[in-house]
C-alpha cells in the first residue's frame, strides 16, 4: 500500500505483482521497470521479480484504513492476467465488498478474461468497484466492446498511452474515461487532435473526462493543462457508495 501521484486516484494497493507484455501500451511499461528497482533493493515482496505473483498477506490491509479512499488496484500487475487464479481474484472482490467505504479503481488489458469470469458470474460487483481497460490505439478497441459487456456498475477507459487517434467510440454505458500521453526516456508521441476528439467524444455522451498528462521526457514540464485549463472530471459521487 502506497500513496500514489497518479493524478486520478489517492493510493494503490497491489494483492497481485508481476505481468507480462501483452500489446504496444506494454512497450516501456512503468511497472516492469519499477519492480526491477525495488527487486534489486531487496525488497521482499519483489523477489520474484516481473513473474506473477500473488500476495495473500495484502488482503487484509484495506481494512485497516480508517479514512475512505480512492485506492488504484494492481498498479505493479493486472489482476486478469492468465496466472492469478480465479479462487483469489475472487477473494480479492470479496475485501474490495466489505471495504465498501474506499471506491477501488480496477484495470486491465485482458478484458476477454475479465469477460468470461463476469460471464460465468464468478464475479460480483458493487458500486466501489470501478472496472477499467486500457486502450492505446484502435487495434484494441475491442476492450472497450468486451467492458460494456460485463455487469460492473462503473467502468472506465484509460487511454494511457495514447498512441493513435479513437474516433467514433461506443461509450454507451461507459462511465469515465482517462487520457495521458506517455512519459520517459523515449515516449512515443500523442497529439492534441486525437485529445480533443475524445474529449468531444465524451461531452457528446455525457461521460466523464480526465486528461491526465501530456507526457514526454519531462512530464511535469509538460503538465497536463488541455485548451487553457484541467479536466479532472470523475463519476458522480452519488453512485459511490451505493451498495
Amino acid at each position: 500500500m502506497a500513496h500514489s501521484s497518479i493524478e486520478w486516484t489517492e493510493m494503490t494497493w497491489n494483492p497481485t505483482t508481476g505481468c507480462d507484455k501483452l500489446t504496444a501500451g506494454c512497450k516501456f511499461c512503468y511497472a516492469e521497470v519499477m519492480t526491477r528497482r525495488l527487486q534489486a533493493m531487496g525488497v521482499d515482496k519483489y523477489q520474484n521479480g516481473f513473474k506473477i505473483t500473488m500476495h495473500e498477506d495484502e488482503l487484509k490491509i484495506p481494512k485497516s484504513w480508517k479514512k475512505p479512499r480512492i485506492v488504484f488496484v494492481n498498479s505493479m500487475s493486472d489482476m486478469f492476467h492468465k496466472d492469478v487464479k480465479i479462487d483469489f481474484i475472487q477473494k480479492v472482490f470479496k475485501v474490495m465488498r466489505d471495504n465498501s467505504q474506499h471506491v477501488f479503481q480496477v484495470l486491465t488489458k485482458r478484458a476477454d478474461i475479465l469477460r468470461y469470469y463476469d460471464s460465468e458470474d464468478l464475479l460480483e460487483w458493487r458500486h466501489n468497484i470501478w472496472m477499467g481497460v486500457s486502450i492505446e490505439n484502435a487495434k484494441v478497441l475491442h476492450r472497450l466492446d468486451l467492458l460494456r459487456q460485463t455487469r460492473a456498475k462503473i467502468k472506465f477507459l484509460s487511454c494511457e498511452p495514447l498512441l493513435g487517434p479513437l474516433p467514433n467510440m461506443n461509450l454507451e454505458g461507459i462511465d469515465w474515461v482517462i487520457v495521458g500521453g506517455e512519459s520517459g526516456r523515449k515516449p512515443r508521441p500523442m497529439k492534441e487532435e486525437w485529445v480533443l476528439d475524445i474529449k468531444e467524444q465524451c461531452e457528446n455522451a455525457g461521460v466523464s473526462f480526465f486528461f491526465k498528462q501530456w507526457g514526454g521526457t519531462n512530464k511535469k514540464k509538460a503538465g497536463r493543462i488541455l485548451e487553457g485549463k484541467t479536466w479532472s472530471d470523475m463519476p458522480q459521487s452519488r453512485t459511490w457508495r451505493q451498495a
